[in-house]
């Protein structure tokens, strides 16, 4: 893909992209509907009661569909009864069923409910083996033809009942077929959907939703970006499902989720969105919500001019050029800086909460991997800390100077490493330009006050990288909100989505209404989530399903605690054979349920430990850490 193919309406202005409407049931999405909500429940497809009752409580707190998992035709038949029984209950909430591997549970599933989804790397072909095949262009050809039989019959009932079809595309399920001719990537997970929706238009269907999911962010924010350049050059524009797959639970899932999702809806990317959490999925909703309504009626003010290309490819990652001044820029990794420039005294106590902590034996500051590089606070201050000297201050006397623009211009020398503060319409000044091409050590402090933050940052980004200004730059945001999950689902999506595009250098998020150790966390856990810096362990984990043949939020939460020191290190939480270990996408190791009470583990797709029993499973998965040599006490 070119890298100047335009994926969405405007760059520099927010414009949700217009989707052809389609039906599900009696509620719509695409077209000029609001971004719809869903969940998937996790009950046991075949407990009608339990099951309807898990899709009343997501109804109850705003859910606008319900997946049900619908492994068999045993499952897909019992769809009825679910229907009927939240029927009997008054709730009319549409249906989807999810299918994997089972065309006859497809059309089975087609005779009760609203939507159906389906996996093209697993629908005809078989499950992959992560082998290179050969195919010539006719043998290509003849695979095509063989799908186009299978999907006829699925056609045929949709249309007849008005059902909607998702084309439901994973990172980690893709088939070795795609794999063989595409690679492993956002393109062959394009292409996997192409083949299918090209088949569907052929035969006159087109109540149509695509999603393109990966746990890995970058991943899956390229696909739905060439998936929507791809679908525009064919003539195509069917809504979008986002989701970042097997995010996890807490705050990392709740960050992650947002990283991803939030760079596309900021660009007006999405008709229906599922947060998936490692919780119960009455949870999900709410989270969804807040996110979903970060977007809503959306305005860039003041206006920014319209940009008609990017200087950088938006379907591969690659980090802007910038050079080194401190140890920010170049070849580091991103920095967090602390904003303490509102406090007229700053102590040890409050250094602790961004992670520093003093040693009165060898009077000397430590750090963890979650502590804070620099501190910026204002000229004046009262740091009422020993050996200050040694601490990375920004801003008093005696330390890295921090300058506004009025102030730096009147510098008559800079001689070491300092900081100024701007914004976009700094950037427009000729003297300012002139300084930042001269050799000035100097990093931005990139602000901004408009009301559609990431895209005037963005222009900013844009300016330099076209003016050929290479100083590092720190993406600056304030937030005023007093719930802490809305805050981090805000600054993940205005952050992270930078970030995904490989845009700024360091990160100082400012939230005086949030503790500062949640902010501090919070800076972490979106540059982990872009996966442009890693600081702790990773966790891809399932949201679980009728499928999950354990306890699969304990079992997260065992896991963790046997593995959380272990930095670096990305481990797949899985409830089935479904799901692992293709979906544990690019995880060190996996913990995958293999039946009732049975685990198997896994060494990246590797089978290491098969079907053994589930109270020795988390001590076989430290074993098997241990002798690859990527344990640490």
């Amino acid at each position: 893909m070119k890298a100047d193919s335009k994926y969405c309406v405007s760059y520099s202005h927010y414009s949700r992209r217009k989707a052809v409407e389609v039906f599900i049931g009696e509620v719509p999405l695409g077209g000029d509907n609001p971004i719809r909500i869903q969940t998937m429940t996790t009950t046991n497809t075949n407990d009608t009661i339990a099951t309807a009752e898990q899709c009343i409580r997501a109804y109850n707190v705003g859910s606008e569909y319900v997946r049900i998992t619908t492994q068999s035709t045993k499952e897909a038949a019992n769809l009825q009864n679910i229907k009927e029984e939240l029927e009997r209950q008054g709730i009319t909430i549409p249906l989807i069923a999810d299918v994997h591997f089972n065309p006859a549970a497809a059309l089975e599933s087609a005779k009760h409910v609203e939507k159906v989804r389906i996996n093209p790397g697993n629908f005809v072909d078989p499950r992959a083996k992560f082998k290179m095949v050969e195919y010539s262009d006719s043998d290509y050809k003849q695979e095509l033809a063989r799908i186009e039989e299978r999907l006829i019959p699925l056609l045929d009932i949709c249309k007849k009942r008005k059902v909607a079809i998702r084309i439901g595309v994973n990172h980690g399920s893709l088939s070795d077929r795609i794999m063989s001719r595409y690679g492993d990537t956002p393109e062959g997970m394009v292409e996997s959907a192409m083949e299918f929706l090209r088949i569907f238009r052929k035969h006159n269907f087109h109540d149509i939703v695509i999603s393109m999911k990966s746990s890995n962010t970058r991943v899956m924010v390229q696909a739905v970006r060439l998936c929507v350049v791809a679908m525009n050059a064919e003539g195509m524009n069917y809504p979008l499902h986002l989701g970042v797959t097997e995010a996890g639970d807490g705050e990392d899932g709740r960050i992650k989720s947002a990283v991803g999702m939030g760079a596309l809806l900021a660009d007006g990317i999405g008709d229906t969105i599922r947060v998936s959490l490692t919780e119960e999925p009455e949870v999900e909703i709410p989270v969804a919500r807040k996110l979903v309504s970060y977007f809503e009626g959306r305005q860039t003010n003041p206006r920014l001019d319209e940009i008609g290309s990017l200087p950088y490819n938006p379907f591969e990652y690659k980090r802007r050029v910038s050079e080194k001044v401190l140890n920010i820029g170049g070849e580091n990794q991103p920095v967090v800086i602390a904003n303490l420039s509102g406090l007229k005294k700053v102590t040890g106590e409050v250094l602790s909460e961004w992670g520093w902590s003093y040693n009165s034996e060898t009077e000397e500051w430590t750090r963890n991997d979650l502590s804070a590089d620099y501190i910026l606070v204002e000229k004046g201050c009262d740091i009422s800390v020993p050996k200050v000297e040694n601490l990375p201050i920004i801003g008093s006397e005696n330390s890295i100077a921090a300058y506004s623009v009025n102030e730096f211009l009147n510098q008559k020398e800079v001689k070491k490493g300092c900081f100024l503060k701007v914004s976009y319409n700094d950037l427009n000044s000729e003297e300012l330009q002139g300084l930042l091409r001269s050799d000035v050590p100097v990093i931005l402090l990139l602000q901004t006050e408009n009301a559609n933050g990431f895209a005037e940052q963005r222009a900013a980004f844009i300016t330099l990288m076209n003016l050929g200004i290479t100083r590092p730059v720190v993406i600056c945001r304030n937030y005023a909100d007093s719930d802490t999950e809305l805050f981090q689902l805000k600054a993940a999506s205005d952050v992270g989505g930078l970030q995904l595009d490989g845009l700024g250098d360091g990160v100082m998020l400012t939230a005086p209404n949030i503790s500062r150790q949640t902010v501090c966390q919070t800076a972490f856990s979106i540059l982990q989530a872009s996966r442009t810096r890693i600081s702790k362990t990773e966790y891809i984990s399932c949201p679980g399903c009728g499928r999950t043949l354990f306890n699969l939020q304990d079992t997260l939460k065992k896991v963790k605690a046997a593995t959380a020191h272990l930095k670096g290190l990305k481990i797949g939480v899985m409830g089935c054979v479904v799901n692992g270990p293709g979906e544990m996408a690019d995880a060190d190791y996996g913990y995958v349920g293999a039946g009732y009470g049975r685990v198997s583990l896994y060494k990246g797709k590797e089978l290491v430990k098969k079907n053994i029993p589930e109270q020795d499973a988390i001590r076989e998965l430290v074993a098997i850490i241990k002798a690859n040599n990527d344990w640490v006490d």
